[in-house]
């Protein structure tokens, strides 16, 4: 197994508040482009991890979920 380093891994946040992640933080979990991302507040800062499959990337969005929004945009 691969130790974990401690050392802080560091990328900048774009105009478009994008950013790259590093590959140091894409190998332990085996992150492929397409995968989705989860990223929940803790009281210490932000935590990126691998989403489940069949996780709901839109679930904490709750104003588009009327059925108008699911007939428009149930099928994408």
């Amino acid at each position: 197994m691969q130790s974990i380093s401690r050392q802080p891994v560091f990328s900048k946040i774009s105009v478009k508040n994008q950013t790259v992640i590093p590959i140091e933080v894409c190998e332990r979990p085996k992150l492929r482009p397409a995968d989705i991302l989860r990223k929940p507040a803790t009281e210490d800062g932000i935590l990126l991890d691998k989403a489940t499959a069949g996780a709901e990337p839109f679930a904490m969005f709750s104003e588009c979920t009327s059925d108008a929004d699911e007939k428009a945009y149930g099928a994408l």
